[in-house]
């Protein structure tokens, strides 16, 4: 059955396209029952192995930032496509590459992981590097405790053969080390001290409404060490980060590797798109020093890890992953879709984009995908939007979220359920304004695909 896995599995993917039926990972299920094997034994064919990414925020934009950094520097990659981040999603994705001998024409996988479908992962395929994100309240429907999510994370680091990045300004996260096993080295990313007030910790952060209404604010209390190992901030000396997020401006970042700073200029949107290009040059970085070892090794030539300034030069050309400050240009206005998920996403969202002459929509749904359970739109400060006042508020939980920019005294100008109509409404009312649409995941699809029906939108996601 193995020789015939990839015909048959390009086959349903086929037949799922014409009828419509089956979605995208449609395909990955039947070959994970056909063929559970089929997987692994793919992915094995790398001589570069996997490189993993997880985490409550970023996993799609620092996913394409690393494959597109790993290929402009000369390697083939695999990735997933963005919304394929559970393991049969990646089955799927993998059939599109796959030739009928089921050879797969690349050096390394860069693959993004749902935090949860990650553990899956890893059981079948251990990664030969693991970059971990952040660990934020994310789909509590889902995860419950943030705590658990750290622990699901715990799975990956244990797992990983090469080297784990990890995010040291994030308790839950940096703990990790403590999982990785022997062998296997420890990096960091980090941000300068004077950068750390951009990205509070899950724990640094406090509903907006109780400081509104004259209540006092509680005080976050200290974590318990539990089978994670987590601490808070401060509470152990600084780790060394490989790669420092040093400075920020428009369209600018600066970076610190070895002691020394590099400035570049960048096509990435919003401040915490730069902290996680720090997190996908500390990882690219890792690759590219095995690589050349391996490459040396070899051939017994002298191959040589790429520069800092060549790794700099790779991510000044990353271009954003569709939804997550992408701009699609409608009636001459242009339009930015911002991705919202969670209380730190919504924050560092509102806090990059100024709302001062631009008009602002938001649009929040609670399918599946978005999560369930909204309750984390009130530990979200949106008193930035009091001045200016949102436009449009739309999606299925549309009222929730008028009544929850009620309470920050934000005036919302019209309410409409119907995503369709309330998109079409926005984008075609002042047309020389600029736009913001913040969005949850499936709002943030409809959206894009209603756009789609008035004005040209690339295909800005993930793949290859």
């Amino acid at each position: 059955m193995m020789f015939a896995t990839p015909a048959i599995g390009k086959l349903v993917r086929a037949a799922s396209r014409i009828t419509k039926h089956g979605g995208s990972a449609f395909p990955g299920k039947i070959v994970e029952s056909i063929d559970p094997g089929f997987l692994t034994r793919t992915l094995a064919q790398l001589p570069y192995g996997v490189v993993l990414v997880s985490g409550t925020n970023g996993k799609t934009t620092t996913t394409r930032m690393v494959a597109s950094m790993l290929s402009d520097l000369g390697l083939k990659v695999f990735t997933n496509p963005t919304g394929s981040n559970f393991v049969r999603g990646v089955v799927s994705a993998l059939l599109n590459e796959v030739n009928l001998a089921g050879k797969l024409d690349a050096d390394i996988a860069v693959l993004e992981l749902d935090e949860a479908y990650a553990v899956h992962f890893v059981k079948q395929v251990k990664p030969r590097y693991a970059l971990l994100l952040n660990v934020m309240r994310d789909q509590l429907d889902r995860f419950g405790e943030i705590d658990t999510t750290a622990k699901l994370l715990s799975h990956v680091a244990a797992a990983t053969t090469g080297t784990v990045v990890l995010n040291r300004e994030d308790p839950r996260i940096a703990a990790l080390a403590a999982k990785v096993p022997a062998g296997t080295q420890v990096k960091y990313f980090g941000l300068a001290d004077d950068l750390r007030h951009y990205f509070p910790s899950d724990d640094d952060m406090a509903t907006t409404v109780s400081v509104e209404s004259g209540a006092k604010t509680a005080q976050p209390q200290p974590l318990s060490i539990d089978s994670v190992g987590s601490s808070p901030r401060g509470a152990v000396p600084e780790l060394p980060a490989d790669v420092t997020l040093t400075a920020v401006g428009d369209h600018e970042a600066t970076f610190s590797m070895d002691g020394q700073s590099y400035s570049t200029a960048v096509k990435l949107e919003g401040v915490y798109n730069l902290y996680n290009a720090a997190a996908a040059l500390a990882v690219v970085r890792a690759v590219m020093t095995d690589a050349a070892a391996q490459s040396k090794a070899a051939s017994n030539a002298n191959a040589c890890a790429v520069s800092a300034d060549e790794l700099i030069a790779a991510v000044s050309r990353v271009t954003p992953a569709f939804g997550r400050g992408e701009v699609i240009n409608v009636n001459g206005s242009p339009v930015e879709l911002l991705l919202v998920k969670n209380p730190m996403g919504f924050r560092l969202s509102l806090a990059s984009f100024n709302p001062a002459g631009a008009d602002t929509m938001i649009i929040i749904n609670d399918q599946y995908a978005d999560g369930r359970d909204m309750s984390w739109l009130w530990d979200v400060d949106f008193t930035s939007l009091k001045e200016s006042g949102v436009s449009m508020v739309s999606g299925v939980r549309a009222w929730d979220m008028a009544l929850r920019l009620g309470y920050d005294q934000v005036p919302v100008k019209q309410v409409d359920t119907d995503l369709e109509r309330a998109v079409t409404a926005f984008v075609n009312t002042n047309p020389d304004t600029r736009k913001h649409m913040y969005c949850t995941y499936t709002a943030m699809l409809k959206a894009r695909a209603v756009l789609g029906g008035i004005t040209e939108v690339s295909d800005a996601g993930v793949g290859r």
